[in-house]
């Protein structure tokens, strides 16, 4: 289970219609959305990871400190959600670097994890995962392997794999993926969590968990638990059905996720070898 810890208007859609420098002039919601997913998450008695944007722990401290003291998993969402494709390396290495840096001082734990951008690391960014080695990441969960006119990288493998040659200490978890009729479907949270009747959801991660016995990668927001945030002025069309469909039903439909599956961090699944993966400073 984990959560993408960033505010509404944050959200790479939005980019050519709110600044980053406008950022400090909107109400922040993220207190309030991400105290509605901690107590949720502690009903169900479900640990998660939080890839965190550095910008909101440092203007949140207490926020972050909170969820690890909850027993979470702290990660990485980069500074202040900058795609890795709009990046060159040197860029990156210095954003994930100072992100790591941040929320380790902040929470006082080891920060592991990270997840990009809008899932922007892809074929067109090679040097990404061995950056992130480079700076003391263990795993990315960075990739969703699909399809689709804002990210994707429909080549990549399915399940957890070492995307560094030669090296099998460091892994790239996938967000989650049914094949169907020769077709890669999308399962994994987001906009298709809201889109898609619950029952489709849950059947995919039935099979996922069944047939091919294999753990379901869950993502969502804070934001998507808020059907009374402020409306961005001046969106497509498109982008505001993506944005706004179904967030009245989004507390409810995470509700039965958490009470139809068991969850935790994703630290706790995939790093067996690092045996403190499961404490908390």
């Amino acid at each position: 289970m984990t959560i993408d810890v960033e505010d509404y208007y944050q959200v790479s859609a939005f980019e050519s219609h709110v600044s980053r420098d406008a950022w400090p002039s909107f109400a922040t919601r993220i207190e309030r959305n991400l105290h509605l997913v901690l107590a949720q998450l502690a009903e169900h008695g479900v640990s998660a990871t939080f890839f965190t944007l550095g910008c909101v722990a440092e203007r949140h401290p207490g926020l972050i400190r909170e969820l690890v003291g909850q027993g979470h998993e702290l990660a990485s969402h980069g500074y202040s959600h900058v795609r890795v494709t709009r990046q060159d390396r040197h860029a990156f290495f210095e954003d994930i670097c100072r992100t790591k840096s941040l929320l380790e001082d902040i929470a006082g734990v080891e920060v592991k994890g990270y997840r990009a951008a809008s899932y922007s690391i892809d074929g067109s960014t090679p040097w990404a995962h061995e950056a992130l080695r480079e700076a003391g990441y263990v795993y990315s969960s960075s990739v969703y392997p699909i399809r689709h006119d804002h990210y994707g990288m429909p080549e990549a493998p399915r399940f957890r794999f070492n995307p560094i040659p030669g090296d099998s200490a460091f892994i790239e978890i996938p967000i989650s993926t049914i094949e169907l009729l020769g077709r890669r479907i999308p399962c994994g949270g987001g906009g298709y969590f809201r889109l898609y009747p619950y029952g489709v959801s849950r059947w995919a991660f039935e099979r996922l968990n069944r047939l091919e016995k294999q753990a379901g990668i869950f993502y969502f927001h804070p934001w998507e638990m808020d059907p009374e945030q402020p409306r961005v002025q001046g969106l497509s069309s498109r982008t505001r059905f993506r944005h706004y469909l179904n967030l009245s039903r989004m507390e409810s439909r995470v509700r039965h996720l958490l009470r139809d599956f068991t969850w935790d961090r994703m630290d706790r699944i995939f790093l067996p070898a690092h045996p403190d993966s499961s404490e908390s400073a």
